[in-house]
C-alpha cells in the first residue's frame, strides 16, 4: 500500500503489531520527509512500487545505468571541440522525470541562479549588471562532469533519506560517477550543488557593493570597482566549494566596449545583441531576400540542413533581447516566409 500522511502509517504499523520503539523510528523518518513534501521511501522495493515498475528493472537501472543511455556529440561554438551528450532512454528518462517532479523541485535554489529556473532567463541574469562599470566573468570548467556522484548522494542524505535510498536515487541521476549532460535531473541538481557557492558569493558581494549572478557555468560579478585581491578571493571561494575555474575564460574588465554576458551586450546600459551577430544576421537576410534561398546556398556552398532554422533562431534571440526592435520583427516575418516557401517547394 502507498501511504502519504504520518497518521496513515501509524494505523498501518498498529495493524501489523509493529513494536512501538520501531514505530517511533519509522514515524520520525516519515514526518521529516512529509514536512518537506517529498515522497516517503523505505526500501528499493518501495521505490519500485512508487515508480510503478518491476524491482528487477529498477535494480538494472541502479547498478547498470550505462546501458540505459545513448551518447552522441554536438559541436561547440568554437567548432574545434564537441560537447558530449548522454541522453537517457525512455525508461530511465521517466524515472528521472519522477525524481525531478517529486523530489528535486521542492529543494530551494539560491536567487542568484538564473539557469534552468522558471520565470528566469539569460535576460534576468544580465539586467542586474546594467549600470556597473567593472565586469568580472568567471567560467566553471567541466561543470556537469565535475559534479560527482558522492555529492549527489549527499543531497538526498541531507533531505533525510536513508543511505540505501540516497545511493539508489543518486545512481539513477548519474552516469560514470558524475552528472550526465542530457538527463533532465542534471540542471536542477547542478543548481542544488551550487547553492553553498551561490550563498557565499552572494553574501560577499552584498557586503562589498557588488552584484553576483550565475547562469549554469557562467558567473558574473559587477561593481564600480573590483580589485585583483577580491578576484583572487572569489576564485578561492569557488575552488573551496568544489568547482574548477576555467582561467582561459575568466577575466576582469573595465572596457565598456566589451561587455557581453551570456551572449548579450550591455555596453551602453541596455540589453542588446552583439553588433557582430547583428551584422551577420543582416547580411544573411540581405542575400536571402536578394537571391532567394537556393541560389544563395549554392553561391555560398552552404551544406547545413538546418541553415534556415539557425538564422530564425538568431532572429528570435534578437527579438527576445530587443523586444522593441522593428527590424527584428520584420526579419522574423521574412525568415518565416522564406521557410514556408522552401517547405512548400520540397513537398
Amino acid at each position: 500500500m502507498i501511504k502519504k500522511y504520518p497518521h496513515e502509517w501509524k494505523k498501518y504499523f498498529d495493524s501489523r503489531c509493529i513494536p512501538q520503539n520501531v514505530q517511533d523510528e519509522y514515524l520520525s523518518y516519515i514526518k521529516n520527509l512529509h514536512d518537506q513534501d517529498i515522497p516517503i521511501i523505505f526500501e528499493i522495493e518501495h521505490l519500485a512500487l512508487l515508480l510503478g515498475m518491476e524491482i528487477s528493472v529498477l535494480n538494472r537501472m541502479i547498478f547498470g545505468t550505462k546501458s540505459f543511455y545513448r551518447t552522441f556529440e554536438i559541436p561547440k561554438k568554437s567548432k574545434d571541440s564537441v560537447r558530449i551528450i548522454d541522453a537517457p532512454y525512455p525508461s530511465l528518462l521517466s524515472v528521472q522525470q519522477w525524481i525531478l517532479k517529486n523530489i528535486l523541485k521542492n529543494i530551494h535554489i539560491d536567487d542568484s541562479a538564473h539557469a534552468y529556473m522558471k520565470k528566469k532567463s539569460i535576460l534576468t541574469n544580465v539586467t542586474p549588471h546594467l549600470n556597473n562599470k567593472v565586469l568580472l566573468k568567471i567560467d566553471l570548467k567541466n561543470f556537469f562532469p565535475n559534479i560527482e556522484k558522492n555529492r549527489i548522494i549527499a543531497v538526498f542524505l541531507k533531505l533525510g533519506y536513508t543511505q540505501n535510498i540516497s545511493f539508489a536515487l543518486a545512481s539513477l541521476c548519474t552516469l560514470n560517477n558524475h552528472l550526465p549532460q542530457g538527463a533532465p535531473t542534471s540542471p536542477t541538481l547542478s543548481n542544488i550543488i551550487a547553492y553553498r557557492l551561490d550563498r557565499r558569493l552572494s553574501s560577499l558581494c552584498k557586503k562589498s557593493d557588488m552584484v553576483y549572478t550565475r547562469y549554469a557555468d557562467d558567473m558574473v560579478i559587477t561593481s564600480k570597482y573590483i580589485s585583483l585581491k577580491t578576484k583572487d578571493l572569489i576564485i578561492t571561494i569557488i575552488e573551496d566549494c568544489g568547482f574548477i575555474v576555467n582561467k582561459d575564460k575568466t577575466y576582469l574588465s573595465t572596457n565598456q566596449n566589451k561587455r557581453i554576458i551570456t551572449g548579450i551586450s550591455i555596453q551602453d546600459g541596455t540589453t542588446k545583441i552583439p553588433r557582430k551577430l547583428k551584422r551577420e544576421i543582416k547580411q544573411e537576410m540581405y542575400y536571402l531576400n536578394k537571391y532567394g534561398f537556393y541560389s544563395h546556398i549554392n553561391k555560398r556552398k552552404i551544406t547545413n540542413p538546418f541553415y534556415l532554422e539557425r538564422i530564425r533562431g538568431q532572429i528570435l534571440f534578437w527579438n527576445f533581447i530587443e523586444s522593441d526592435s522593428t527590424l527584428a520583427k520584420e526579419m522574423l516575418s521574412d525568415i518565416n516566409r522564406i521557410i514556408e516557401i522552401v517547405e512548400n517547394l520540397s513537398q
